[in-house]
């Protein structure tokens, strides 16, 4: 009996790596015999670079400012001429000390797309998710030689706010070596850069941004939109994905060149997913919470789909169940609160709770398909 276990982190309790050796040591409880391959996966954000380093790339780290300029310790993950890293890692929202929605940077991204320049990388994956900043990725391409100037020929500071006075955009320092790179980012969303649905009116309000401070960002962050135009050709405004990471993926997409892909399916084969499935009898993922954002491209959905292509079935195990599991190409959906009912005692011992679940729903299933 082959089993493949491949969840999602659940956010706030278990790293994605957490929840697949929760889900074995329940599983292994009750099926001591059965073989089980744990794959853990994400969807372009948290978890990403771990995924890598599962797969055998090996494990690089650098000092880089941190969203508000502190230095932090960041890791990536490369093999020969490709890396990949990801930007919560060096601009992720607990990496504040508090909201800085106006202020806070992605100038480390850009320190950390440097050191893996350093280290022979030519093919860059960068995971987008978790970011505290809404810049475009301003402070990204500063670090990489991009000036932005203001009227009077002064480079700006850092942060989002600090587009709203942006005049113009020199490329010419450019670090050469990306001309030569290709850039991939990866996310989970599809959102343009402004607008109702873009970065700073869907996202800000999540890093701190009032009502104002929003305003005040999608306006800066549509100015920088048509300075990046001016200066590349390339219009990013409305281009799907590219408010991913307070806008990030735009600045990448439209300097760097960058092609963004969907994080969920881009793990999904950096881990062999497909591999592991041939001649599996079922396959296990989850996540923190099941539902409607799950059908965005979250890697559970990402999991389901290929099981379903494989003809395996696919059970999900998560911390809440909100949403059918008939809407995904599972055969069923399981909630942590069925082991303790109060969520607060799940989140207080959230291993215990899955491998407990896991002992409980995956034995009847197997007996039930053999």
């Amino acid at each position: 009996m082959r089993i493949v276990l491949a969840p999602d982190s659940f956010k706030g309790s278990l790293t994605a790596e957490a929840a697949a050796e929760a889900m074995a040591a329940g599983v292994r409880r009750v099926l001591p015999g059965a073989d089980l391959l744990l794959r853990p996966v994400a969807d372009g954000g948290e978890g990403t670079v771990a995924a890598a380093l599962r797969s055998g790339w090996r494990a690089r780290t650098a000092t880089v400012g941190g969203p508000d300029g502190r230095p932090v310790r960041a890791t990536f993950a490369v093999d020969g001429t490709k890396a990949v890293l990801e930007l919560a890692s060096a601009a992720g929202m607990t990496l504040l000390a508090a909201p800085a929605p106006v202020t806070a940077s992605t100038r480390g991204v850009g320190e950390l797309l440097l050191a893996a320049l350093d280290a022979g990388a030519r093919q860059i994956v960068l995971g987008l998710g978790g970011s505290a900043t809404t810049d475009g990725g301003a402070g990204m391409l500063q670090a990489l030689g991009v000036r932005l100037l203001d009227g009077a020929g002064r480079d700006l500071g850092a942060g989002g706010g600090a587009l709203a006075a942006l005049a113009r955009i020199d490329v010419d320092g450019l670090d050469p070596r990306l001309r030569e790179s290709q850039v991939v980012v990866a996310t989970d969303v599809d959102n343009p850069l402004t607008g109702p649905s873009g970065a700073a009116a869907v996202f800000g309000p999540q890093k701190g941004a009032g009502a104002e401070e929003v305003a005040l960002l999608d306006a800066a962050l549509a100015r920088y939109a048509s300075a990046l135009a001016r200066t590349t050709g390339a219009w990013v405004e409305r281009r799907p994905g590219a408010g991913a990471a307070g806008g990030t993926a735009a600045g990448a997409m439209a300097v760097l060149g960058a092609v963004a892909v969907p994080g969920a399916g881009l793990v999904c084969n950096l881990v062999g997913l497909d591999d592991a499935l041939a001649g599996a009898d079922l396959v296990v993922t989850g996540e923190g919470a099941l539902d409607e954002q799950t059908l965005r491209g979250k890697a559970p959905a990402e999991v389901a789909a290929r099981a379903e292509d494989a003809g395996v079935p696919c059970v999900v195990l998560a911390g809440q169940v909100r949403l059918d599991a008939g809407l995904l190409p599972a055969v069923a959906a399981h909630a942590l609160t069925e082991v303790e009912p109060d969520l607060d005692r799940c989140l207080a011992k959230p291993a215990a709770t899955l491998a407990e679940l896991a002992a409980r729903v995956v034995p009847p299933f197997v007996a039930q398909e053999g």
